[in-house]
């Protein structure tokens, strides 16, 4: 996810404002990602307001509690997280699919810096999060069997091998800004190389991981 994630349009609720307040909710909300991706959750909403270039008032007219706003954020990034696999369905190369869904999804985990976890855990309640997650593990099943069925995807390749990934990245992006961006990259294009079919050898068993685990704890 390169700085933060594109949207592909204005989700619904955004699609009635005037183009001068939709504009004002995109600063507010790109604004609000850097923040909390950088500061944590409770950055203060003027310093938000401050980032975004909109006054404290229209700030709180468009998101009245800090909650709405960092559940937006929330959502903002899964749409973005799930328009990324469902364009790779679209694309007729079945590598370049299954590569650029994983690219996407390491780039946006990269910018994301925790905030998915830290919102899981203060608003657990807030979002559907498991349907969402359940529609996302679909798509991107469908980019592995096509990706495997042209020959060009390992055969034991396993959804657990992308939670692997991506726990992976977790700890990649708690480095400098520069450095975790080098070392995601470097291991996305590693770890594709592997997942080519040319050259597999036998691997151990995968281990039971979904991608409900990637921000789950770390079992003690």
């Amino acid at each position: 996810m390169p700085g933060h994630p594109s949207r592909i349009a204005p989700p619904p609720e955004a699609a009635g404002l005037r183009a001068d307040a939709r504009h004002n909710r995109d600063r507010i909300l790109d604004a609000a990602r850097e923040a909390f991706a950088t500061r944590g959750l409770d950055v203060p909403m003027a310093a938000i307001a401050r980032r975004a270039g909109v006054g404290v008032a229209t700030l709180y007219r468009r998101f009245p509690s800090r909650e709405s706003l960092v559940t937006e954020v929330f959502a903002d990034q899964l749409d973005a997280c799930g328009a990324a696999v469902e364009e790779a369905m679209a694309d007729p190369d079945p590598w370049r699919a299954f590569r650029t869904a994983i690219e996407k999804v390491c780039a946006m985990q990269l910018a994301d810096r925790g905030f998915t976890a830290a919102f899981l855990t203060a608003f657990p309640e807030a979002v559907d999060f498991e349907r969402l997650r359940a529609r996302a593990e679909l798509c991107f099943a469908e980019v592995v069997r096509r990706a495997k069925d042209a020959g060009q995807l390992r055969a034991d390749f396993e959804p657990a091998d992308l939670v692997l990934l991506l726990k992976a990245g977790n700890a990649i992006a708690a480095e400098p800004g520069e450095v975790a961006a080098a070392g995601s990259r470097r291991l996305v294009a590693y770890l594709l190389q592997a997942f080519r079919a040319e050259h597999a050898e036998p691997l151990p068993p995968a281990p039971p991981l979904g991608l409900g685990h990637v921000y789950a704890p770390a079992a003690r």
